[in-house]
């Protein structure tokens, strides 16, 4: 087989490098036949991209470490209080589940984000569906709605205390507002806004995760170029 150089335009064979008139470096060369037919033959291989996400072996992670966080954080149980840092945990973990799987085994950081935030919904979702299945129980199976009720009174007056002794001259706007505050419609919009919040603040935490993982991971697997 021969070919043409691209600078002089003299024949060069095919087991030749470079060419034998001007030496410039061939693009192609082979060794023996064997060599020119694999160069010949088609890449089978699939170059993905690293801002893709392949989202079943994603939700499939996502799943597996969402369910239980989001159903132990909640703000009735000893974990609620580190619900947030658990998310973030949660979100870096999924994104290493999920690079086993890839090759190259390595996200961009905003793909590492997108698969943060579906473990945030998930878990944030969950963790608003237990909050609010446990406050249900509380009040309606343990019978405990007179000591619910007691401790919101108390933090209503001691909450009025508070803004009296900051100054606040409008007493009839806060005997208006605590009144409010204390019927079943004020406290239970209250809590649905807390419990709203809290899942927010989890999406919130877990995306910053799985971008923190990305970013970590990505250091020691992004092959050098």
């Amino acid at each position: 087989m021969e070919t043409t150089c691209h600078r002089c335009h003299q024949t060069v064979l095919a087991e030749n490098c470079y060419c034998p008139s001007c030496g410039l470096p061939q693009l192609v060369c082979a060794t023996d036949s064997s060599a020119g037919q694999a160069l010949s033959e088609p890449w089978d291989g699939v170059v993905r991209d690293a801002s893709s996400i392949h989202w079943k072996p994603a939700m499939s992670a996502s799943l597996k470490l969402a369910i239980p966080v989001g159903v132990l954080c909640t703000l009735l149980s000893p974990l609620g209080m580190s619900g947030l840092f658990w998310m973030a945990a949660a979100a870096t973990w999924t994104v290493s589940l999920y690079l086993r799987s890839q090759k190259p085994a390595w996200i961009t950081v905003g793909a590492g984000a997108r698969i943060g935030l579906v473990t945030g919904l998930l878990g944030g979702w969950l963790a608003f569906a237990a909050n609010g299945g446990l406050l249900f129980a509380r009040r309606y199976l343990l019978h405990q709605s007179s000591q619910i009720d007691a401790s919101w009174k108390e933090m209503i007056e001691e909450s009025q205390q508070l803004t009296a002794r900051m100054g606040f001259s409008n007493a009839a706007q806060i005997q208006s507002q605590t009144a409010s505050m204390l019927t079943p419609e004020g406290h239970a919009g209250y809590l649905t806004f807390r419990l709203f919040m809290y899942a927010v603040f989890m999406i919130a935490f877990a995306v910053a995760g799985g971008a923190l993982g990305a970013r970590m991971l990505g250091r020691s697997r992004q092959p050098e170029l």
